[in-house]
């Protein structure tokens, strides 16, 4: 008698959460039939409110490539040495180099629906040295004028000129995705301007075996602003950079006419 009882509370039991079960379904899945014509519906939605109301990459903030750290090499092109007697500032290419401090960026996007093309500016520092031949320095006349100097040390000498200026890039970027949203082949090309903020030559020398350096301050002529183009290239981990400076290194009639150039890599991303 008990068993009996028990099996018809269960089948109750049962009974009614099958009911309640299939009354929620009913209430949650109700369709209202719209008697209107879809065609018409559907032409007046905009497909642009609708992916701003949901994920759409092409809505992220333009991000360039400026910040991090560029390593490259220093040469001259175009040398005009009317008025001297040598090529004192023939520089060994592989030992002079340029490193590139770009410490601050501003990205400026010039798309309203997409994140490929934009602006980029920002703030870094540029040290740039030249090595020149371990017998010569450059010292400056009272007139301004640049001569090279002959050195007389023992050996293993070393001579360069080292410059630090502050830049501030302006350079137009392009992007192409590849494969990935966040895999972008860009290109980048604009003027750089440069402030100088020192400059020293620095010898290196030894006296009686022990290693002598002289670090010598001063002007040397040099430009005190700067400005140059540069281009820039990259894909993924692979980033290249080239500078052209539009102003000689040294001021006009104070020194050799030389047209900087720099080539190098980024070794570096912020």
């Amino acid at each position: 008698m008990k068993t009996a009882i028990y099996i018809r509370f269960f089948l109750v039991l049962g009974m009614a959460g099958i009911f309640s079960v299939k009354l929620w379904s009913q209430e949650a899945d109700t369709i209202v039939p719209i008697n209107r014509d879809t065609k018409k519906i559907l032409r007046k939605i905009d497909v642009r409110e609708l992916t701003r109301q949901g994920f759409n990459f092409w809505y992220d903030d333009f991000s360039g490539h400026w910040a991090g750290v560029d390593f490259g090499f220093n040469l001259f092109v175009n040398p005009d040495y009317s008025g001297y007697d040598s090529e004192f500032m023939d520089n060994d290419i592989f030992r002079s180099n340029s490193t590139y401090l770009n410490l601050i960026q501003q990205s400026i996007g010039l798309q309203r629906n997409r994140n490929t093309i934009g602006l980029v500016t920002g703030l870094g520092l540029h040290l740039q040295s030249y090595r020149m031949e371990q017998n010569t320095t450059i010292q400056r006349l009272g007139n301004g004028r640049i001569e090279p100097q002959s050195l007389f040390f023992e050996q293993n000498q070393k001579s360069k000129l080292s410059i630090v200026s502050l830049t501030i890039p302006l350079l137009t970027e392009f992007q192409i995705p590849v494969n990935h949203y966040t895999n972008r082949i860009y290109v980048s090309g604009g003027i750089v301007g440069g402030v100088r903020l020192s400059s020293h030559t620095k010898v290196k020398y030894r006296v009686q075996g022990k290693k002598e350096k002289l670090k010598t301050p001063g002007h040397y002529s040099l430009q005190d602003f700067k400005y140059g183009l540069m281009v820039r290239a990259g894909y993924r981990w692979i980033n290249l950079f080239a500078t052209y400076e539009l102003t000689p290194l040294f001021k006009k009639d104070k020194g050799p006419e030389l047209t900087p150039v720099t080539i190098g890599i980024t070794v570096i991303k912020f």
